[in-house]
């Protein structure tokens, strides 16, 4: 790729995204794992796939199906704990090699992110190259493999990323883009989930091909303000930057019970070690929300939530857990018994401890 303005199809953006991470940190771990179909998770009939190696999807395991159907999709599957302190540790190596070749570079989850190398700490010219010594570097560093996309957007360097896992690499040239996407079905578009792709579908869009044939007008209709992006990426356009200083828009904790809740008893002690979690982040962080959320899933799988805000970011933990325990009770008495509970809290903002008389709260 040709150097130059960080402009349009000048710029080099490179997505980086670990193969199987969670799995294969696992397998690296405990020999005993190694090529043999793994799933992180919970292995009650209540729980919830993590991650799954690939020998367990090969089975057709996924990340987020029941581990009742994982079971019977791969009778011989796995299940291990998750080790989310290993996971950030790892994570933590991986983002100090990026760190090496740029300062912008966007994690969007412990396993992958976004780099722009248009300028770039080491002034090599050549994107692809940085991305096989990055490829490189992660594996010396912690035995594990990482896949990359190479292209000018960031939307076509996540299809790249995809396109040859795992351990691949895969580039999208300036001139290109519109014809890569052209061929791909909707449901492969990063951004296009189940639901939106079967919308897709129902209007006679199956492809990026079909997609581009739609006007702007025709998608804003349709999908809104979501349909000017899909106007875009269906011609290989995106100019969002990466943004190395993206702040979360939302931290959150939930858990699936063993066994279903009936009383409102039980939702509340339930309740209590997930609004912990999230309190401890924000002390943490120093990061305080306005919205707090509670999610509540019911045995049939219907899901119920309430959210309230307030003017200023919550910084007294009595006030957010009265919040979380009022949003519960106005749920109450549920239809059904409830096997999931959630807490959240959005509309994040950086800030300091607050000195001084404190303010009212007001809902």
């Amino acid at each position: 790729m040709e150097a130059g303005p960080a402009t349009d199809t000048n710029r080099k953006i490179i997505h980086v995204d670990m193969d199987a991470f969670f799995a294969s940190v696992e397998q690296r771990d405990n020999p005993d794992l190694r090529g043999k179909p793994v799933a992180v998770g919970g292995g009650s009939e209540r729980g919830v796939v993590a991650a799954a190696s690939y020998e367990a999807r090969r089975y057709g395991v996924r990340s987020a199906m029941s581990s009742h159907l994982a079971k019977r999709k791969c009778p011989h599957l796995i299940f291990v704990k998750p080790r989310f302190d290993v996971y950030k540790y790892v994570s933590g190596q991986i983002r100090d090699i990026f760190a090496e070749y740029t300062p912008l570079f966007e994690p969007l989850s412990l396993d992958e992110a976004y780099l722009d190398v248009t300028e770039n700490l080491k002034g090599m010219r050549s994107a692809t190259r940085i991305a096989q010594e990055i490829k490189q570097k992660i594996k010396q560093t912690t035995l594990l493999t990482a896949s990359a996309g190479v292209s000018y957007n960031k939307f076509l360097a996540k299809l790249a990323s995809d396109y040859r896992k795992p351990d691949g690499l895969f580039v999208i040239k300036p001139g290109e883009g519109e014809a890569f996407v052209a061929d791909l079905p909707v449901e492969q578009f990063h951004g296009v989930g189940r639901v939106t792709a079967e919308k897709m579908h129902q209007l006679g869009i199956q492809t990026g091909l079909d997609l581009r044939g739609k006007t702007e007008e025709f998608l804003r209709k349709y999908f809104g303000k979501a349909g000017g992006h899909y106007y875009k990426i269906s011609r290989g356009q995106d100019d969002r930057p990466v943004e190395p200083d993206r702040i979360r828009k939302s931290v959150g904790s939930e858990n699936t019970f063993e066994r279903d809740l009936e009383t409102l008893a039980e939702m509340q002690l339930g309740l209590a070690p997930l609004i912990d979690d999230v309190w401890k982040w924000c002390e943490r962080t120093r990061i305080f929300g306005r919205t707090v959320t509670v999610k509540i899933k019911l045995n049939d799988f219907q899901s119920l939530t309430r959210s309230r805000s307030a003017l200023i970011p919550i910084r007294e933990y009595s006030v957010m857990e009265q919040v979380a325990y009022d949003l519960l009770e106005e749920n109450f008495p549920t239809p059904r018994p409830v096997r999931l509970l959630g807490v959240s809290v959005s509309n994040l903002e950086d800030t300091q401890p607050y000195e001084g008389k404190q303010l009212t709260i007001n809902f």
